[in-house]
């Protein structure tokens, strides 16, 4: 078993006024050789949007986006027809696949939007482009899709972008199949991941076994189930 542990205030970070951010791997001017990615999962951003502000168009290709929002709304809209607001509860997933333009944008004027948004890199190039969101709604005190191949709205990986709730003390086991890893960050409150306690934002990398154990009593968490 490999276990290595992303502390939360080892993450890059960056201010821009109008956005807050703190990157869990390299992106933008934020570049460290060791912090490149898990696996497929290329990009994890903990975003902070000032109200009225946003990313305006700007392209992607081959990539698939994942955009979770914990507070606020976000406004999205692309060359291909795809727009919607996605708040607290939905999910979006947009396929960047042969060549995407889109805009993001803080859907309030005056409050702030936060928001984590994920890359993962692409099972199958050149794709035709897609957008999709959707409402999720979690199971009690264990992990829930809400992103995947297969389950959850639809992305071109083999991956699982999970979400899980946890009120009362809970034991569980992830499990992982061969040239797999899970990636477990902790969004609010503490969890403990194969004897490593995670505090608020710090994320755990684990792979080369088949069950992760994992336990928590009050917290809120993302696990990202990737190819490696």
């Amino acid at each position: 078993m490999n276990i290595e542990l992303f502390e939360s205030e080892s993450r890059g970070s960056a201010d821009y006024g109008w956005l807050k951010t703190k990157y869990s791997f390299s992106f933008a001017d934020y570049y460290d050789p060791e912090r490149m990615g898990f696996g497929k999962l290329r990009v994890l951003n903990d975003d902070v949007i000032a109200g009225g502000s946003g990313f305006p168009s700007h392209p992607h290709k081959d990539m698939e986006i994942v955009t979770i929002v914990t507070q606020g709304a976000l406004a999205h809209k692309d060359n291909s027809g795809g727009s919607g607001v996605i708040k607290p509860g939905e999910v979006q997933a947009m396929s960047a696949g042969s060549g995407i333009i889109h805009s993001e944008f803080n859907a309030s004027k005056t409050e702030e939007a936060k928001l984590f948004q994920l890359w993962i890199e692409t099972k199958q190039k050149g794709i035709k482009p897609q957008y999709n969101q959707a409402a999720y709604e979690l199971k009690e005190n264990d992990f829930t899709v809400i992103a995947g191949f297969s389950e959850g709205l639809k992305i071109n990986q083999d991956a699982k972008v999970c979400l899980g709730k946890f009120n009362k003390q809970t034991t569980t086991t992830l499990s992982l199949k061969e040239g797999e890893g899970v990636f477990v960050f902790v969004i609010e409150g503490e969890a403990v991941v194969e004897g490593k306690t995670l505090n608020k934002r710090d994320a755990v990398g684990v792979s080369q076994t088949s069950k992760v154990s994992f336990s928590a009593s009050n917290a809120f968490v993302l696990a990202v189930i990737v190819p490696l």
